[in-house]
């Protein structure tokens, strides 16, 4: 297969592993868990858990100790995207084509999915003790947990939404782009590492080629916003300038964020070929996720 067809038949995987571990649409709360399957289940391009599973792979792992996690990063990823489209943020009325959590069930059940959807990611990554009780499961716990937390994403976020309107400098900027983002991709990437027991030295560096790939995403995020279309994207175009937001294009330009984002892939892939282990396909989806045009 191509990197295309490849690529489509690890994200029917991801699906399927997803839809084993969401709940089933039941029970008095049956309204919350449509929402949760409904923003969960769109069509997303997957790319946190395929990270995480090939990353897995990369190493040896041949475990299902790996799905709950799996599942768990995309509900936390679509939390997060259904919290960044209300209206006390970015109030976006449209996500991956089909109408925004909050707009499709009201802005309260938008609110309450999201919330859903992060404390039952967690309630998930337990069953992968059922699986295997280990350390290296408990670190992996640990490390998702941080990433997704204060000292990771929210972190980002909240920088974010307090700085929109205001001159920031280089650094703040940095720290948002490497939380808001790519700490779930650290996460990702991390975890994989960890299930499949690699060592100190292979996580580190699967930290620090995550993080340049985290980034160059957010740029090339950035720059999307700008040069794309709503009907390319699945989304509005224009709400990080509608809104005031600090993007790495609006302090460094577009042409020098495109060069960012080369500079950066260039070191991810030159960090993942140091590696002992070799997987040619996770080699593809990290240029084909900095490089994408939607």
């Amino acid at each position: 297969m191509d990197f295309k067809e490849n690529m489509n038949a690890k994200v029917l995987e991801v699906n399927d592993i997803i839809e084993k571990y969401l709940p089933k649409i039941e029970g008095y709360q049956k309204t919350v868990i449509d929402a949760m399957h409904y923003s969960t289940m769109s069509n997303g391009k997957r790319v946190r858990a395929i990270l995480m599973l090939e990353t897995y792979r990369l190493f040896g792992g041949d475990s299902k100790v790996v799905e709950p996690f799996i599942a768990a990063i995309e509900m936390i990823h679509a939390y997060s995207l259904v919290h960044d489209d209300l209206p006390a943020l970015d109030n976006d009325e449209y996500r991956r084509g089909k109408k925004s959590t909050h707009a499709e069930y009201g802005e309260a059940m938008g609110i309450l999915c999201g919330d859903a959807l992060l404390n039952y990611a967690f309630e998930t990554v337990t069953k992968a003790f059922d699986i295997e009780c280990s350390p290296r499961v408990a670190y992996a716990y640990k490390i998702l947990a941080t990433k997704a937390g204060i000292n990771g994403m929210i972190g980002g976020q909240v920088v974010d939404v307090e700085s929109e309107g205001n001159e920031i400098d280089a650094d703040t900027m940095l720290y948002i782009h490497k939380n808001k983002t790519a700490a779930l991709i650290e996460a990702a990437m991390m975890v994989g590492a960890i299930l499949a027991s690699a060592n100190v030295k292979e996580i580190a560096k699967i930290e620090s080629l995550a993080s340049d790939v985290g980034l160059a995403f957010q740029i090339q995020d950035d720059i999307l916003d700008i040069i794309s279309s709503s009907e390319v994207l699945g989304k509005p175009v224009g709400s990080d300038d509608k809104n005031n937001k600090n993007t790495y294009v609006k302090y460094n330009g577009l042409d020098k964020s495109k060069e960012e984002v080369k500079t950066l892939s260039n070191r991810a892939v030159s960090t993942l070929d140091s590696l002992d282990d070799s997987n040619e396909f996770l080699n593809e989806l990290i240029k084909s996720m900095i490089n994408r045009e939607k």
